[in-house]
């Protein structure tokens, strides 16, 4: 018999016989059996004994039907889910318990390590957290997911004081859909339930940049400082900050007035790590203007003036932005001293990633073309580089009236 219904309680149950020879851990002490497609353990989770490898029959529980009848329709559809391969398992097995035991670690190498920090950061802080974390992982669908979005828009902050962000809840929905993606790859569950729930609409945040008058007062102000050419790079090519510091000497061709951006440096869990750019088309080669050669041939020269004041002290680590010493710069480090200046400088405050939203809009504006800009700093698509900067495009939908209303109504 591969399945049957029975009296459970005051309602009835499905029991599904999924097989008689199926690998499983077996208690010595108390006979409990641990199947293998749901979890291994090291011991007995009930009396704490030995487990060994064996095979068992296997029956699954699908209890809470009211009727008979009831019971028996589901019967023959979970029946048909067995013949088809469709067949998923309730388990106890929480969301939370998932993501960090089971999901996390078969991801782990797949991942950069700022991603890995940001995902173990959102289930921590907000799924583990929240009532949802506790709920079985077969329980999960839409509704329960739109709910706890609802309640992160609200009260999501970790020091209580009002709710997320909409782009923030949207990364977590991305990181649980690609997690449940992977469960109904693995088995765990039939659909992902992430692709029911209703996630915060896209917010576009006012982007603050600096106007070409701005970007030259500030490099007026940063004139005498040693690091005067890592500000020039950045207002001159829109690099990231990661780029610039992890940007080598062996990466610069300052014969062809060119660079290469092959590795980044990040910021991961407070501490820097080395790595490569953040898409493929972050690993690129762009040209620069002579103002900005030269500035990178004085950087050089007061380098190697520095180098040979610190003798055998020196660390030698090949990049071009260091500290007196040849340290490498602490990332955030670096952003404090750029918002030191720009105080000092009585500029409109913005972040450090502003400055490449300014030289963005900025060549944009001059008439560089869109797919030019796109390239050089580093974007996936142009039509990435046109979703951000579309305030600052040319009118084309004026233009194409105009040129229109001629072609057809004449001069």
């Amino acid at each position: 018999m591969r399945g049957h219904v029975r009296r459970h309680g005051s309602g009835w149950a499905v029991v599904i016989d999924l097989g008689r020879d199926v690998p499983c851990q077996q208690c010595e002490t108390c006979r409990r059996r641990y199947w293998l497609d749901r979890k291994r353990l090291a011991r007995c989770e009930r009396c704490a004994g030995t487990l060994v490898s064996t095979t068992g029959r296997r029956q699954q529980w699908h209890k809470g039907y009211a009727t008979r009848r009831d019971a028996e329709r589901a019967r023959i559809e979970l029946l048909g889910r067995v013949d088809r391969g469709a067949y998923v398992a309730p388990s106890k097995q929480t969301l939370a318990d998932y993501l960090r035991d089971e999901w996390l670690p078969a991801k782990k190498a797949t991942l950069k390590p700022t991603t890995l920090a940001s995902y173990e950061m959102q289930i921590d802080a907000y799924v583990a957290a929240s009532e949802i974390g506790a709920v079985a992982l077969s329980a999960i669908d839409g509704p329960c997911l739109s709910c706890f979005y609802a309640e992160l828009l609200e009260h999501g902050r970790r020091n209580g004081e009002g709710g997320l962000s909409p782009k923030t809840v949207r990364n977590i929905h991305g990181m649980l859909h690609k997690s449940l993606a992977d469960a109904v790859k693995w088995g765990r569950v039939l659909r992902n339930a992430a692709d029911a729930a209703e996630q915060p609409r896209k917010a576009t945040p006012e982007m603050r940049v600096w106007a070409s008058e701005d970007m030259r007062a500030f490099l007026e102000h940063v004139r005498g400082d040693r690091l005067l050419a890592a500000w020039h790079v950045l207002t001159t090519t829109g690099m990231r900050r990661g780029e610039l510091l992890g940007l080598r000497w062996s990466d610069i061709d300052l014969g062809r007035e060119c660079l290469s951006i092959r590795q980044t440096r990040t910021v991961v869990k407070s501490s820097p790590e080395t790595g490569s750019p953040k898409t493929s088309k972050g690993t690129r080669t762009i040209a620069l203007d002579p103002a900005t050669v030269a500035a990178l041939r004085s950087h050089r020269r007061r380098q190697s003036e520095e180098r040979l004041a610190w003798g055998a002290a020196w660390k030698d680590t090949g990049l071009v932005f260091v500290r007196e010493d040849g340290e490498a710069i602490h990332p955030e480090r670096f952003s404090s001293w750029f918002q030191q200046h720009v105080r000092r400088a009585g500029l409109p405050l913005i972040r450090l990633h502003d400055l490449r939203h300014s030289y963005a809009t900025a060549v944009i504006r001059a008439g560089v073309p869109l797919k030019v800009v796109s390239q050089r700093i580093g974007h996936a698509s142009p039509a990435i580089t046109m979703a951000i900067y579309q305030h600052v495009l040319p009118g084309d939908d004026e233009v194409a009236a105009r040129v229109g209303a001629k072609a057809i109504l004449g001069p």
